[in-house]
């Protein structure tokens, strides 16, 4: 199964917080999938040189209200921040380079090169590459299966979603290695995640383990 991801609280100027919020927006994606694209296409040695735009500023606060807990309603002032989900393994000042750089090229003020065999490819801005990830989701969805209406019910059901003929031999290895692989695919933690299939994944799952 693939790993889940981690919540990060990213502490961060106001400034930068709407501006990247914005870029979100404008992208039609999250904050996260903002920080990811920049963190599949750009060598973390490129990340880690850019300037990070830091923590905010004393005076520089937002006012929340309080969801639970004991001042459950009540006001309070603390550091503006971002919120994203993401593997874990990552630092706050690493996304928040990741970040800044996203708007730096967003904004035409940073172009990455991308090689390959020694050869300089076009120039890839974060729009492209948000285009790339669009493709790359459509691809995985066209070859995926397509989920049953009524859900796994038989024998046949299952080998369909888990992509086996309906004569194969089946062992109890061969089907939680297939498992693993769609799963990695599908599971709704990974960048290609449909949470249907991954219900008749598990469904099929159920199925074959009752009858092999």
């Amino acid at each position: 199964m693939p790993a889940s991801k981690k919540s990060y609280a990213i502490p961060c100027k106001s400034e930068f917080r709407d501006r990247v919020q914005a870029l979100a927006a404008q992208q039609s994606v999250n904050v996260g999938d903002l920080a990811r694209s920049v963190m599949l296409v750009v060598p973390p040695s490129a990340i880690a040189e850019m300037k990070d735009p830091g923590e905010p500023a004393a005076d520089d606060r937002e006012t929340v209200i309080l969801k639970s807990g004991p001042g459950a309603g009540k006001p309070w002032r603390r550091k503006p921040r971002l919120q994203v989900r993401l593997p874990p393994g990552h630092s706050v000042p690493e996304l928040r380079k990741a970040l800044n750089l996203a708007l730096s090229m967003a904004a035409g003020e940073r172009i990455l090169k991308v090689e390959e065999n020694g050869k300089a490819n076009p120039e890839v801005k974060l729009a492209d590459a948000e285009k790339e990830l669009d493709r790359l989701r459509s691809i995985v969805g066209a070859l995926s299966f397509k989920p049953l209406p009524n859900g796994v019910k038989t024998r046949g059901d299952a080998l369909y979603v888990l992509g086996f003929p309906q004569n194969v031999k089946l062992g109890p290895d061969l089907v939680k290695s297939r498992f693993r692989l769609l799963a990695s695919i599908h599971h709704p933690d990974s960048a290609y995640g449909d949470t249907r299939r991954m219900s008749q994944l598990n469904q099929a799952m159920e199925k074959l383990r009752a009858l092999i």
